[in-house]
């Protein structure tokens, strides 16, 4: 086993592996930007290392800057955890030539599946249903509107090494694909500096449905069932949970089965997410994520499973200690992000100094955060600042303690996405199950009552300052008046002001 690791991530991801590594008996190497130089990772780790730098091409996205942390703190293994170089096949590959053990996916891995087109190549080639469309890029608008007359609208084009809902449209009629694909085109080439672009027939009121999968050295896999990610906005999650309310038992056996057959086309190992889209009774494969998920937790909750740990285990080369056959769905598990955004407000990013906070408490309630009081949130770093995640014996069940642990949640400082949270949990259509991928942007959410409270107490507080100040001058002018004419009783002047309106 590892005797030392180093975690190439910052926030609450880093604290979650420090947790478990810790548990462990693993020492952790934490690494920081000029930003972060208080984050709470730096402090629970045992040696923290400064990257310098305040963006995350200076500071996390450095590969020399890692790597020389790792050699110089004699760390033995490095955990990406998810974002920044967690899905990027060279500094993977520069890991392992380093003789650093890499606790993720194997780089041929890796580099299939971060590719969109090259990953629908190789699972079609093992059977695995895809969503129908293209397995080569297209080049220009013309050539995707010739091709999409075979595919059938509407077409959803994608990015082929995108990923975080970035370069894709939706193309309904053939009128609006020079548009789309021009605009598609800019973003993928801003965003992963590839700018290939294929197509796909574009699912109306599909689900949002992944399995995870954990593979070791040695060929041995199983999958711990399904989360559902539905509840998203622009291809963001916000509300996970698992089990999927739309699954029946054979359905949910076949998604395994298909997803376990994707992990190995690829020899994949240790712990990954294979999506779909699951659209009238039927599931496609949507691409497959070589990392460990933000959402993992709710999967941990219904299976008692310490992912993380698991991760670290194959890593080590040890065999996989789970079973297909042993596993077992537990009750029912909800996960929410807590994002500094402003959902009133179009989601418009929100920051700020963290004045205040407050934890929700009582059994079965996990909070994954490295928030802290008098943290500065800014725009450098992604907008989420934690996750909220319950347990409960049913659905039902898991949506009451969540909607109780929003309640008793308090983020003070910045605006949050809990109330567009809270507004999800409380629909009669998330509710009853009846939601697909676009029920969240059919939704206006409106500010958080204790948020209109807070402004009338406000405007109340100015009104009460504004009439104390008035009356102070009347003080002080009775005090003139007395000065100037002599002894007079100041309560009747200062009633007949009043009376007059001057002090209302």
């Amino acid at each position: 086993m590892f005797r030392r690791i180093l975690i190439a991530n910052r926030g609450e991801i880093a604290l979650r592996i420090i947790r478990t590594a810790r548990e462990m008996g693993i020492e952790c190497v934490a690494v920081y930007s000029d930003a972060d130089a208080t984050a709470l990772h730096t402090r629970m780790a045992h040696i923290a290392v400064p990257l310098h730098g305040t963006t995350p091409t200076e500071s996390y996205l450095d590969m020399d800057k890692i790597l020389a942390a790792a050699r110089d703190t004699g760390a033995e293994a490095i955990h990406p955890g998810y974002g920044f170089l967690s899905e990027n096949a060279e500094f993977a590959r520069r890991v392992k030539d380093a003789g650093i053990a890499w606790i993720g996916p194997p780089t041929d891995a890796i580099t299939v599946m971060g590719d969109k087109i090259s990953s629908r190549r190789a699972m079609q080639a093992a059977g695995v249903p895809c969503v129908p469309g293209l397995t080569d890029p297209v080049d220009d608008a013309k050539a995707a509107i010739v091709a999409a007359e075979s595919i059938g609208y509407p077409i959803a084009i994608k990015a082929a090494a995108g990923g975080g809902g970035k370069g894709i449209r939706i193309v309904r009629e053939p009128d609006e694909m020079a548009s789309a694909f021009r605009t598609a085109s800019g973003e993928a080439l801003s965003s992963f500096g590839d700018g290939r672009l294929y197509l796909e027939r574009y699912l109306d009121r599909p689900r949002h449905i992944e399995i995870q999968v954990l593979f070791d050295q040695h060929g041995n896999g199983v999958h711990l069932f399904e989360r559902e990610c539905s509840i998203q906005r622009r291809h963001q999650k916000l509300v996970e949970e698992a089990p999927s309310s739309i699954l029946d038992e054979a359905t949910r056996e076949a998604m395994g089965q298909v997803a376990l057959q994707a992990a190995h086309a690829v020899q994949y190992e240790g712990a990954g997410t294979v999506e779909f889209l699951w659209s009238g009774g039927e599931f496609f494969f949507l691409e497959m994520n070589t990392r460990l998920q933000v959402e993992h937790p709710v999967t941990e909750m219904i299976t008692g499973v310490d992912l993380v740990q698991e991760q670290i285990l194959v890593a080590a080369g040890q065999p996989l200690r789970l079973r297909q056959e042993d596993l077992r769905i537990s009750g029912h598990s909800i996960e929410v992000r807590i994002n500094a955004e402003d959902p009133s407000a179009g989601y418009l990013p929100s920051t700020g100094t963290l004045h205040n906070l407050r934890a929700p408490g009582g059994p079965w309630v996990r909070l994954d955060t490295a928030m802290y009081r008098h943290m500065e949130v800014g725009l450098t770093y992604d907008p989420m600042l934690g996750k909220l995640i319950v347990w409960g014996p049913d659905r039902v069940a898991a949506i009451e303690r969540m909607k109780r642990a929003i309640a008793e949640m308090n983020v003070g400082g910045v605006r949050t996405s809990l109330p567009a949270a809270l507004q999800v949990l409380e629909h009669e259509r998330f509710v009853s199950g009846d939601f697909d991928t676009h029920f969240l942007e059919s939704l206006t959410i409106e500010p958080p009552q204790e948020y209109e409270e807070l402004v009338a107490v406000a405007a109340a507080l100015f009104r009460h300052g504004a009439i104390r100040r008035r009356t102070m001058d009347a003080q002080a002018a009775a005090r003139t008046d007395w000065k100037e004419r002599g002894r007079r009783d100041v309560s009747a002047f200062a009633k007949r002001r009043l009376d007059r309106g001057e002090l209302s």
